[in-house]
C-alpha cells in the first residue's frame, strides 16, 4: 500500500454519525432560496445534492437489512427524479420542511446506516456497483459520499468548510489504499474523488473506490 505503515483505523456507526453532524453544522441556516444554486461542479443544485446524500446513507443501510444481503442485487424500490438531469432516488425531502427538514432526513439516514453497519456481522457482504463490501466497507462509502457531497454544497453555498482529518484519513485507508497522501488527508480525498488538481497530479475523470475488504480482490 502507498500510506503509512502504522496499523489501518476502522470505521464504524460513529464515523458516520461524526461525519453527518458536521455536514449538518456547516449547512444550517442557509436560507431555501439559496439551495436552488448549483452544487460545486455538478449538475445538480445544493437542494437534490444533499437529497441524493440522504438517498446513499438510505440505500446502504438498507441493502444489511436482508437475511442474506448478497443474494439480492439490489432492493426493488421504485427510483425517481423530480427533473430529467436531477438525481434519482427513492427519497426525497418535503419541501415544505425547508432544508432544515432535508437536514433531519440525511441525519435519521445517517443514524440508520451507523446503527446498521454497527450490528450486522463484520464479514457479511452486500452488492456494491463497484463491488461487494462489508458493513466497514458501506460504512466508509457513506462518509466519502457525506464529505464529498457537502463540499459540494458549501460551495454552491459559498461556505467554506474542512471536516476533521481523521475522518478523511479513515476513509482513505479503507476505500482508496493504493492512494498516498499528499498534504492533507482531506485534500486527498478530494483528488481521489475527482475534485481537485495540483501540479502534480491532474483532477481524476475517472475514479472508484476499493469496496472489497481488504486482504481480498
Amino acid at each position: 500500500m502507498s500510506q503509512s505503515g502504522e496499523p489501518r483505523m476502522p470505521v464504524g456507526g460513529a464515523h458516520v454519525r461524526q461525519a453527518v453532524a458536521h455536514c449538518a453544522d456547516v449547512l444550517q441556516g442557509v436560507p431555501a432560496d439559496q439551495w436552488h444554486a448549483l452544487a460545486g461542479d455538478l449538475e445538480w443544485t445544493c437542494w437534490e445534492t444533499l437529497e441524493h446524500l440522504a438517498d446513499d446513507l438510505l440505500t446502504y443501510a438498507l441493502r444489511f437489512g436482508l437475511a442474506q444481503p448478497i443474494a439480492v442485487p439490489r432492493v426493488p424500490l421504485r427510483v425517481t427524479s423530480d427533473r430529467p438531469d436531477g438525481p434519482a432516488n427513492v427519497i426525497f425531502g418535503d419541501p415544505e420542511a425547508g432544508p432544515e427538514g432535508l437536514l433531519t432526513v440525511v441525519e435519521a439516514c445517517g443514524g440508520l446506516l451507523a446503527t446498521v453497519v454497527d450490528t450486522t456481522g463484520a464479514t457479511t457482504l452486500a452488492p456494491h456497483v463497484f463491488g461487494a463490501s462489508d458493513p466497514e466497507g458501506f460504512a466508509a462509502m457513506g462518509i466519502v459520499e457525506t464529505l464529498v457531497h457537502t463540499h459540494d454544497i458549501a460551495q454552491g453555498l459559498n461556505r467554506t468548510w474542512e471536516p476533521p482529518q481523521d475522518l478523511s484519513e479513515r476513509v482513505l485507508a479503507r476505500l482508496f489504499p493504493d492512494v498516498p497522501v499528499v498534504d492533507t488527508p482531506w485534500s486527498t480525498l478530494l483528488w481521489a474523488t475527482g475534485r481537485l488538481e495540483t501540479p502534480d497530479r491532474p483532477r481524476r475523470t475517472d475514479w472508484r473506490w476499493h469496496g472489497a475488504p481488504l486482504g481480498r480482490g
